[in-house]
């Protein structure tokens, strides 16, 4: 007896609007494809930040605690305004290990409904 070849099938996802692709999606969190740091660092945009950064092959220090403000986020770069000098740090994201900080993250929409362009999300 002579089994017949079967193709997969794929699993099918919904995609949400203004997405490139299709995804899960967890009614009032970012959509996974969304969810990239410099998303959720703006969402956060004016809290208290702490970022931790290593910079791999610098003599003088190769690890560095950056606290500070969040001003903006790219998607290759964080900026942050340090409360006690004004001073402004413009971090590469590259060297970016991971952030804290003191209070709840935000890591929702504002809005439920609809795509939300989080380059232009205005500030708190």
């Amino acid at each position: 007896m002579q089994q017949q070849y079967q193709p997969m099938q794929q699993p099918q996802f919904t995609q949400q609007p203004g997405t490139q692709s299709g995804g899960p999606v967890i009614p009032g969190m970012l959509p996974v494809e969304e969810s990239y740091i410099e998303n959720i660092l703006r969402l956060n945009k004016g809290k208290l930040v702490t970022i931790y950064a290593t910079f791999e092959g610098n003599k003088e220090w190769n690890a560095k605690i950056f606290k500070g403000i969040i001003e903006a986020a790219g998607r290759d770069h964080v900026i942050i305004s340090d409360p006690q000098t004004g001073l402004r740090y413009l971090i590469p994201m590259v060297y970016l290990d991971y952030a804290t900080f003191d209070e709840e993250i935000e890591y929702e929409y504002p809005y439920a409904t609809g795509p939300v362009n989080l380059a232009s999300y205005p500030p708190r």
